[in-house]
């Protein structure tokens, strides 16, 4: 494997690509590898630091947040930078393959020993004379020391210009090779956006979706139309109601539960930040990892029927839901609330899926129930045995009287407002009937579902020649 210096050196060589280092608030990191391996006159036009605020807004413009480490601020480095370039050196260098690299960053001080973070992206063209590509990321600088999140930031800043250049075509190796030079306690990527004529033919959210399968990220968030969001913005004073599910597809259960746990969820919420509510369904990217498992298209399959049914949507690698909600509790003070079914509710206190945890069941159940969090418990139709609710479930003997506390502290909820003729509906047997032909699948989903389905000849679906 290539390391930093080598990627470094190997774009100094290239007389063909050529460019510009602009770089706010943690020094010259990225352009000090450039300088330090040799030959940077062949890939270095210019390096800045516009260090001071004031010397930044008359570079850049103060822009409407008035923040500096935004990504409103790092667009207008690169928008400046790359326009500059061309007009001063196409003239003299046709053939060259210009690029602009920003960076803005808050790393710890010694007023703060806090986690920095980050904005960082290139404007590049994959080919002479070809309109410019943007590739952007968000990043958040683990470690405890300011002269190592810079090292980390140098690192990160030089593979992000070298995939630019080299691994374009090849989404997989593009994402991997971002940190090829760093360990995961060092820097999380939360979101990766790209633009331009290198990325015509790809799809960002498939970059995304290989962000979390690397553990680069924990979390991405779509919204209704698709777009990306960083969840610490959507998540950002939020009141979040989540549904853990896999939605393949959705079926109408899934949004039975999703409106009788809003009705519930809404009582817990003070009525002026009603507005903050936030329903969000989650698919855990886990399923995605075990061996065999399915293609990033069905992910975004599903994504996009949630996403056209009005909902935004987390994909996440968060396999348990004591790991989701310490999550969430990193972005938002609000109330959270989780909609399980009985089911979920029998392996929440079920022992024995806490064996191999070192901090066991009790830490575990706790760390759900810590803060506001509430879970809000959808019932099911057990055969001959009537309805099941939180009180019915069977769960470890061990663990009946803290499940006893939790209800009546109100920390778990019993839904009311459900639809019983919902209760049968099971998505492994909606996909079952897809791949068999079966057309009575259709009364199991939202006609939205079943027409899209349908059309694009999804989870198995073979269009019947006519």
């Amino acid at each position: 494997m290539i390391n930093t210096e080598q990627k470094a050196l190997s774009i100094n060589l290239n007389n063909d690509i050529y460019g510009t280092f602009a770089e706010i608030g943690a020094g010259q990191e990225v352009a000090r590898y450039f300088f330090k391996v040799g030959g940077a006159a062949g890939t270095v036009a210019k390096t800045m630091s516009a260090y001071d605020m004031a010397v930044s807004d008359s570079i850049y413009g103060r822009g409407e947040s008035g923040r500096y480490v935004c990504e409103e601020r790092l667009q207008r480095m690169l928008n400046r930078e790359f326009s500059l370039l061309e007009n001063r050196l196409r003239q003299d260098r046709p053939s060259a393959q210009f690029f602009a690299f920003a960076n803005t960053v808050a790393a710890s001080s010694f007023k703060t020993k806090s986690t920095g973070h980050g904005w960082l992206g290139v404007r590049f063209q994959s080919k002479p004379n070809e309109p410019p590509s943007d590739v952007i990321l968000h990043v958040q600088l683990l470690d405890n020391q300011n002269y190592l999140q810079q090292e980390a930031l140098g690192i990160i800043g030089v593979d992000l210009v070298y995939a630019c250049f080299h691994y374009i075509d090849e989404s997989e190796k593009f994402i991997s090779s971002l940190m090829a030079d760093l360990s995961l306690n060092r820097i999380e990527i939360d979101i990766i956006k790209v633009k331009g004529p290198a990325f015509a033919k790809k799809d960002p959210r498939l970059l995304n979706l290989e962000l979390i399968k690397y553990n680069f990220s924990q979390a991405i968030i779509f919204d209704e139309s698709g777009k990306i969001l960083q969840p610490s913005d959507a998540l950002y004073k939020s009141h979040p109601l989540i549904l853990r599910g896999s939605f393949r597809p959705p079926t109408h259960v899934n949004f039975d539960m999703i409106k009788s746990g809003l009705d519930a969820f809404k009582k817990d919420i003070p009525k002026d930040q009603l507005d903050n509510l936030l329903v969000l369904p989650e698919i855990s990217m886990s399923k995605l990892l075990e061996p065999g498992g399915l293609e990033n298209e069905d992910f975004l399959a599903r994504v996009d029927l949630l996403s056209a049914l009005g909902h935004k949507v987390m994909i996440s690698n968060k396999n348990s839901f004591h790991d989701l909600n310490s999550y969430l509790m990193k972005f938002t003070s609000g109330n959270i609330g989780f909609v399980i079914g009985i089911y979920n509710l029998e392996a929440l206190f079920d022992e024995k899926n806490y064996k191999e945890d070192k901090y066991g069941a009790l830490k575990l159940i706790g760390t759900l129930f810590s803060r506001q969090t509430k879970v809000y418990v959808y019932p099911a139709e057990k055969k001959g045995k009537g309805i099941f609710h939180s009180a019915d479930a069977n769960i470890s003997n061990s663990l009946i009287l803290l499940r006893q506390l939790l209800i009546e502290e109100k920390r778990i909820i019993d839904l009311t407002n459900y639809h019983p003729d919902h209760f049968n509906i099971w998505s492994r047997d909606v996909i079952k009937m897809i791949e068999d032909g079966n057309n009575n699948w259709q009364d199991m989903v939202p006609q939205l579902v079943a027409d899209t389905v349908i059309e694009k000849n999804l989870f198995g679906h073979k269009n019947q020649p006519i």
